[in-house]
C-alpha cells in the first residue's frame, strides 16, 4: 500500500524563489554575526529591478542592478534588496549563485556602512 512521501503541512520541494530567499539568510546571518546592527536592516529579494531612472536609479541593458540599499528614513529602517532573476541569469550552479548573493549582500552592506567590501568580509573577491 502507498502512502505521501511527506506529511500535508511539509513541502516536497522548495520553489526557485523560497531557495534564493534563504541564499540571502545565509549570507545575512554570516555577516550579522561580526555586525549586529545589521539586525535592525531589512533584507528583501525583488524579482527584478524597477524601471530605468526610477527607484533604484539609472541603468541599461548593459548594467542591469543586482541589488539596492535604501537609507533609513522616516520611521522605517535601511533596507537591502537582491533581485532573483538578474542574480539567476548570471548563474549556473548553486553554488555560483551563493557566492555572487553574497558579494551583492556584502556590497550593499558596505555601501550602508560606509565600509569598504573587504571590511564587511576580508574574503570578499578571493573566490
Amino acid at each position: 500500500m502507498r502512502g505521501p512521501v511527506a506529511p500535508p503541512q511539509v513541502p516536497l520541494s522548495a520553489s526557485r524563489a523560497e531557495l534564493f530567499q534563504d541564499l540571502v539568510r545565509d549570507s545575512v546571518e554570516r555577516l550579522e554575526r561580526r555586525f549586529p546592527q545589521l539586525a535592525e536592516v531589512e533584507f528583501l529579494v525583488g524579482d527584478v529591478p524597477g524601471p530605468p531612472g526610477g527607484a533604484d536609479g539609472g541603468w541599461n541593458d548593459e548594467a542591469v542592478p543586482l541589488g539596492a540599499m535604501q537609507e533609513p528614513r522616516e520611521g522605517r529602517p535601511a533596507r537591502i534588496v537582491v533581485f532573483r532573476r538578474p542574480v539567476d541569469i548570471r548563474t549556473k550552479t548553486r553554488d555560483e549563485k551563493a557566492l555572487l548573493v553574497h558579494e551583492i549582500v556584502v556590497e550593499q552592506v558596505a555601501e550602508l556602512l560606509g565600509l569598504s567590501p573587504e571590511t564587511v568580509d576580508p574574503r570578499y573577491g578571493q573566490d
